[in-house]
């Protein structure tokens, strides 16, 4: 185990947004995958694995595809994503192999900062410290970086609950980041919300 691998949850349908939230540009007419992506290279996570949906794969990964080829970036299909978003989570681990810890965040929550992801791997022990995310008062935020501890606890959840039964099982050992960083928190669903975000 070497390394601390990125995964992007990107295979949602984007119903409530009605177009594909990864990618919306932000205001600097950067799609909101290529930006997810960015973040977690620069703050030292590779590979960054983005899991989709067999009918964004194509879109997706020509977004990326302008990326730098040193990113270490590869595009996963998730073939049954509404099994569930650990379903994709899960898809991101298989291809991560023998990661030491998974970033893992949301494409819909774009603009946390690379200080803040960086943040979050200073307060990982490898080994010791099972989960480490940003933290606001009692709200969590993105990137969740899950230890190789967690591994096997995460294969084993069911598929209907999710992640947060792993998470509430390590809620004693679990390392909550302080972060003012209002981008770590924002998850952009809407239409409206999305606007809000982008607007001058």
């Amino acid at each position: 185990m070497s390394h601390l691998a990125g995964i992007v949850l990107a295979a949602g349908r984007s119903r409530r947004m009605g177009r594909t939230k990864a990618l919306l540009p932000d205001r600097a007419g950067v799609p909101f995958v290529v930006r997810a992506v960015a973040t977690l290279v620069e703050a030292g996570a590779s590979p960054v694995l983005v899991v989709v949906r067999p009918d964004t794969e194509a879109a997706i990964a020509s977004a990326v595809a302008e990326l730098p080829p040193d990113a270490a970036v590869s595009v996963v299909v998730n073939v049954d994503p509404d099994r569930g978003q650990l379903s994709s989570l899960l898809t991101g681990l298989v291809r991560a192999g023998d990661a030491r810890g998974v970033l893992v965040t949301l494409v819909d929550v774009p603009f946390v900062s690379v200080d803040t992801v960086r943040s979050v791997i200073a307060a990982w022990r490898p080994g010791e410290t099972p989960i480490v995310r940003p933290a606001r008062g009692t709200e969590h935020g993105h990137p969740v970086l899950f230890d190789h501890q967690t591994f096997a606890a995460l294969r084993a959840a069911p598929l209907d609950t999710g992640a947060r039964p792993v998470v509430r099982g390590y809620a004693d050992a679990i390392v909550n980041v302080p972060s003012t960083d209002a981008g770590a928190f924002l998850d952009l669903d809407t239409p409206e919300e999305y606007a809000g975000a982008v607007a001058p």
